[in-house]
C-alpha cells in the first residue's frame, strides 16, 4: 500500500478516474445515496488516498472552508475494511493537514457512525445529529 498526496492539478487521468469511480461505487452505490458525488471542492482539495493492488484502497479530501480546514470523501474501499486501514487514513491527514495548513483548526462533518474514530485523534463532537442525503452525521471539531 503505497499513499499519496496531490493537489487535483497533479493527479493523472487515471488517478482522477480511478478516486472518482471508489468514491462512488462507496457513497453513491453502496450507501444507497444517489448525489452529485463530484463537485467543486475536488478542484482545490489536498487528495490524499492509498493504492495497492491496482486500486484506490483508502482516500479523503482535504481544503479550506472560511477560516478552518475540513476533510471528507473518507473512505476505505470494502475489500479492505477491518484491517486498520481508516486510522492510518487519518493520521496520514492530519499529517497532512498539519504541514500544509498548520494552525487552523479542522470541522468535520463525520458520519454517526464512525464518531470514534475521530475522536481517537482529538476531534470533539459539537452538534445534535443531523441528516445529510438521509445519512445520520455530526459536526466535530479539533482546535489547532
Amino acid at each position: 500500500m503505497k499513499w499519496e498526496v496531490k493537489k487535483f492539478s497533479q493527479l493523472t487521468a487515471r488517478e482522477v478516474f480511478d478516486i472518482f469511480q471508489t468514491r462512488e461505487s462507496v457513497f453513491v452505490v453502496e450507501q444507497e445515496c444517489p448525489y452529485h458525488e463530484i463537485d467543486e471542492h475536488d478542484l482545490n482539495s489536498i487528495h490524499v488516498y492509498a493504492h495497492g493492488e491496482g486500486q484506490i484502497i483508502a482516500y479523503a479530501r482535504i481544503f479550506h472552508e472560511e477560516s478552518t480546514v475540513t476533510f471528507g470523501r473518507v473512505l476505505v474501499h470494502p475489500d479492505f475494511r477491518g484491517k486498520g486501514i481508516s486510522k492510518s487514513l487519518i493520521t496520514k491527514v492530519m499529517q497532512v493537514i498539519g504541514e500544509k495548513m498548520p494552525n487552523k483548526s479542522i470541522v468535520i462533518e463525520a458520519q454517526d457512525y464512525i464518531q470514534a474514530l475521530y475522536a481517537h485523534f482529538g476531534f470533539k463532537r459539537t452538534s445534535d445529529v443531523f441528516l445529510i442525503d438521509n445519512i445520520p452525521h455530526v459536526r466535530m471539531e479539533k482546535e489547532c
